[in-house]
């Protein structure tokens, strides 16, 4: 690739953030010319249109979707290490994060995500809120500074990007009769099945596989969030299908088995959202930057486990 200003990465972020040359140009204080000279330099450097025309529109092309997600990390990173400088500054910030994450995400990553924040900022401290605290404007009105999920989406006055692509892996209590033999397809779809559902009547990817190959998951239990579909294989013969980061992380504990799925399943993708209030914010930026590195961490298991009975199953 030819050598280019890194600037271009700003006004790429603003043009894909925003899909109007104008918008962007004001998002990033520049002219419009100066914008549209700026969208012609990277459509040079990447060798792609970016943005195309769509009746009134202009859209994005595939090339820079794929880029928009890798732009935003390098942009906040290289934020994060500019406030990081003066470590004497970050050493002095009494800071209070707060941080909205589905059930079971305190337990794996809350200690990694302090331990990654105070790295910088050893004052600062960080509450974990489960995704059922429902607050709609907490974003917008500063009762959260970070929303973490699969399910969320921005809107017109939050950024988002993914931070974590995670596969997905069975689970089921150590000894279940599901794996006593190779795993089928259609062994696994037969089995009784404990789902997480985050919208009533929404069809998860495991069971759009499924019909594809004219099967039909046993789904006897529904819950919100991969801890609990973990927490309820560990007590029962429910089997579970939850992201790898979740499953070998309490497979442990909870005496659970973890097995490769008989069928490839798209990862799932794990969102951050924020206020756009806080893009210039260099303490937030490297709040963000923290959750987003440990998030894609590669899973760590402790060589041996703290010795926890199994969880004990219901009396008949």
């Amino acid at each position: 690739m030819k050598t280019y200003d890194l600037n271009l990465l700003t006004a790429l972020d603003a043009l894909l953030a925003t899909g109007s040359v104008t918008a962007a140009a004001g998002r990033v204080h520049l002219s419009t010319p100066a914008m549209s000279h700026a969208l012609a330099r990277i459509r040079e450097v990447f060798g792609d249109p970016i943005l195309v025309r769509a009746g009134r529109a202009m859209v994005p092309t595939a090339r820079a979707q794929a880029l928009a997600g890798p732009v935003r990390r390098l942009l906040e990173e290289a934020q994060a290490l500019r406030a990081g400088a003066d470590t004497a500054q970050w050493a002095e910030r009494a800071r209070s994060f707060v941080v909205r994450a589905p059930e079971g995400y305190a337990v794996v990553f809350g200690t990694a995500w302090l331990q990654a924040l105070q790295a910088r900022m050893p004052l600062a401290n960080l509450q974990i809120l489960p995704a059922t605290y429902v607050d709609a404007m907490a974003l917008r009105e500063g009762r959260i500074d970070v929303d973490i999920g699969t399910g969320l989406a921005a809107d017109g006055e939050t950024e988002a990007r993914v931070v974590s692509q995670q596969p997905l892996l069975g689970a089921a209590r150590a000894g279940h009769p599901l794996l006593a033999a190779r795993l089928t397809t259609r062994r696994w779809a037969a089995a009784r099945h404990v789902d997480v559902v985050l919208r009533p009547g929404e069809a998860s990817v495991a069971d759009q596989a499924l019909a594809a190959r004219g099967l039909q998951r046993r789904v006897e239990l529904s819950v919100p969030n991969s801890y609990a579909a973990l927490l309820a294989a560990a007590q029962s013969e429910l089997v579970a299908c939850v992201s790898e980061r979740m499953a070998r992380s309490l497979a442990g504990p909870l005496r659970l088995q973890t097995f490769a799925l008989p069928l490839a399943l798209p990862p799932q993708p794990v969102r951050m959202l924020w206020h756009r209030r806080h893009a210039s914010d260099p303490a937030h930026a490297w709040l963000r930057a923290c959750l987003g590195q440990v998030l894609r961490a590669p899973v760590t298991v402790p060589a041996a486990w703290p010795d926890l009975p199994r969880p004990d199953l219901p009396a008949a």
